[in-house]
């Protein structure tokens, strides 16, 4: 199966910990790789990974608060050091706008490649990204700012050819393009060879939704119905649930109801509170409403399928 994969770069609050970076990830699907947040310390994260800095194509920023986004600047310098050439696309609330383009000119004069800003309606759900073989959503969340999330979908792929079925009918090489679209074949004798017998189903499309900052929304879940793997914040457990409604944060148990209601395969909680020595606790109260559930942490590398 074609690679879509989430690398874990720092899954931690506003506060950096020993244990846990500000919030960053690399999407790779179908070897095109795709940052959402930027944290401080996302550089030397990306140093422990496979990903090469000049292999990411797009920034997706889903607020402007400071762990989400001030790694920023210094990964776009590193980038024009390594001799960048390809431009780098930043999807992000309009407000970046104001302060980033000032900050290129300071820091980042004479790059060698182009940075382009897109405008992100925040409180809108909308494909702002879209090539051959994905697109990427917005989902408009509840923070204490203009925030969104990013649901990255697969496009449904062509049905596999059956080579033993089309050499037995003699298919041309030149209408195999055809088949794998679903046209059925006439032989020459008039009889149609029904698509069904000539291929097989392609893989089910795969989907992944970052939900980052937000306070629990009880109709979020219909924006994410049948999503494969769903990043949703769980910055506290129960015992800090007052907190959680102060700063427009959600608890785990409030992530896999979610998790739950959308139908989800699978649950990836992160953007934990360094109140927390660990998260067995953020755990534990997840997988009591959303058995599959997990755990994020930097390093860690989860396939989406």
């Amino acid at each position: 199966m074609i690679p879509f994969r989430i690398h874990i770069l720092g899954c931690g609050s506003a506060l950096p910990t020993l244990r846990h970076n500000p919030s960053s990830q690399i999407v790779e699907i179908r070897d095109k790789f795709f940052m959402i947040d930027c944290g401080e310390g996302t550089q030397m994260a990306i140093r422990k990974t496979h990903v090469h800095f000049n292999k990411i194509q797009a920034v997706f920023i889903s607020h402007l608060h400071g762990d989400h986004c001030l790694g920023l600047v210094g990964m776009i310098s590193t980038f024009g050091l390594l001799g960048r050439t390809a431009p780098l696309h930043i999807y992000a609330p309009k407000e970046l706008r104001t302060f980033l383009p000032d900050q290129l000119e300071f820091f980042c004069h004479g790059l060698d490649y182009e940075v382009i800003l897109h405008d992100v309606d925040t409180e809108k759900n909308e494909v702002i990204y879209e090539d051959r073989s994905l697109t990427v959503e917005s989902i408009p969340l509840e923070h204490r700012m203009p925030c969104c999330g990013f649901l990255f979908r697969e496009k449904e792929g062509r049905r596999h050819i059956l080579r033993d079925m089309t050499d037995f009918y003699g298919i041309p090489v030149s209408q195999l393009e055809n088949i794998r679209v679903g046209k059925d074949w006439v032989t020459e004798d008039g009889e149609t060879v029904e698509n069904e017998r000539l291929t097989r189903p392609a893989e089910p499309a795969r989907s992944y939704a970052y939900c980052s900052d937000t306070r629990y929304m009880p109709k979020l879940h219909n924006l994410l119905k049948g999503v494969t793997a769903l990043y949703h914040e769980s910055t506290y457990a129960d015992d800090k649930l007052d907190r959680a409604k102060l700063y427009y944060h959600s608890t785990a148990r409030q992530a896999a109801q979610v998790a739950r209601d959308a139908d989800v395969k699978i649950l990836m909680l992160g953007h934990y509170s360094q109140r927390y020595n660990d998260e067995s606790l953020i755990l534990k109260e997840a997988c009591e409403i959303f058995e599959n559930s997990v755990l994020t942490s930097e390093g860690k590398v989860f396939d989406v399928k």
